[in-house]
C-alpha cells in the first residue's frame, strides 16, 4: 500500500499531510480524513491505509500545521486516561486558534489539492472525521455541496453548540449523504433531536446512531476509549456509505 508525506499549499503556508492509496496505477475516488484532537499519528495512518485498501485515495492533513509538522506535541504511544488531560491541555490553545475562518480556508485548500492529485478520479469526494474532525467534516461538506457526496463523523465533538455558526446550523446547505456514529455520552437527546431535525429538513439521506457501550474516542486503538466492536461497526457503516456515493467517480 503506497503512502506519501505531502505538502498542501494553503493561504497560510504549507500543511503537511499523510496519503494512502492503492498501488494499481488507476485513479480512485478521493477521501479527505480529518483527525481527532490528537492529530496525525500511527493509528490514523493505519486507518487511512485500511480505508485505501478498499479502493480510495485517502488524504490526512495535519490540522495544526501552522504550529509545525505533525506531531506538534509529544504524544505517548498509548494515550491513557492518566495522561489524556495533560495532552488535551497542551492542544487546547491550538484547537481554539483553529477558527471557523481557518477551517474553511483550509478546507478549500485540502479539497483543491485532493481533487487535482493524478491518482484521484474525477467526481465527488467523501469527507470523514473523528472527534473534532467530525465538525470539520460537516463544515467542509456544507461549504462545498457540489463536491462532497458523503460525510461521516464518529464520536463527534463541537457538532452541536450554541454558536451562531455551529456546524449543525449549516446543515440546510448540505447535499451529501451522512452517517454519524455517536458514543453514548457525545450528545444529549435534545442535541441529537435538533441534529436529526436539521438533517430531515435538508432532505438528505442520513443515519445518526449511538454505538452501544461506547465512550468518546471509541475508534482510536491508542486510547483507553477504544472499543474493537465499535471500530468494526464504524467500518460496517462507513464502507457502504462510500460505495453508494462514490461508486461512479
Amino acid at each position: 500500500m503506497p503512502t506519501k508525506t505531502l505538502q498542501i499549499p494553503t493561504t497560510d503556508g504549507q500543511a503537511d499531510a499523510f496519503a494512502a492509496f492503492p498501488d494499481r496505477g488507476e485513479r480512485h475516488p478521493g477521501v479527505l480524513l480529518y483527525t481527532d484532537a490528537f492529530g496525525v499519528r500511527p493509528v490514523l495512518e493505519e486507518m487511512a491505509r485500511e480505508l485505501a485498501e478498499h479502493g480510495y485515495y485517502v488524504l490526512v492533513p495535519n490540522l495544526y500545521y501552522r504550529h509545525g509538522p505533525a506531531p506538534v506535541t509529544e504524544l505517548p504511544e498509548h494515550i491513557g486516561e492518566e495522561i489524556r488531560p495533560t495532552v488535551i491541555s497542551q492542544l487546547m490553545p491550538l484547537i481554539e486558534e483553529h477558527t471557523t475562518e481557518r477551517v474553511l480556508r483550509d478546507a478549500d485548500a485540502y479539497l483543491r489539492f485532493l481533487t487535482t492529485r493524478p491518482e484521484v478520479s474525477a467526481g465527488p469526494v467523501a469527507v470523514i472525521g473523528y472527534c473534532i474532525g467530525a465538525a470539520l467534516a460537516m463544515r467542509t461538506a456544507t461549504a462545498h455541496p457540489d463536491q462532497v457526496a458523503a460525510v461521516a463523523g464518529f464520536h463527534p465533538g463541537f457538532l452541536v453548540t450554541d454558536a451562531p455558526d455551529s456546524p449543525h446550523r449549516l446543515i440546510p446547505k448540505l447535499t451529501a449523504q451522512v452517517h454519524l456514529g455517536l458514543a453514548e455520552n457525545d450528545l444529549t437527546p435534545e442535541a441529537i433531536s435538533e441534529l436529526n431535525q436539521a438533517l430531515d429538513a435538508a432532505g438528505v439521506g442520513y443515519t445518526t446512531e449511538i454505538y452501544p457501550g461506547t465512550v468518546h474516542g471509541f475508534t482510536m486503538s491508542d486510547t483507553d476509549a477504544f472499543t474493537p466492536s465499535a471500530l468494526q461497526r464504524h467500518w460496517d457503516r462507513l464502507l457502504p456509505l462510500l460505495a453508494r456515493t462514490l461508486a461512479n467517480s
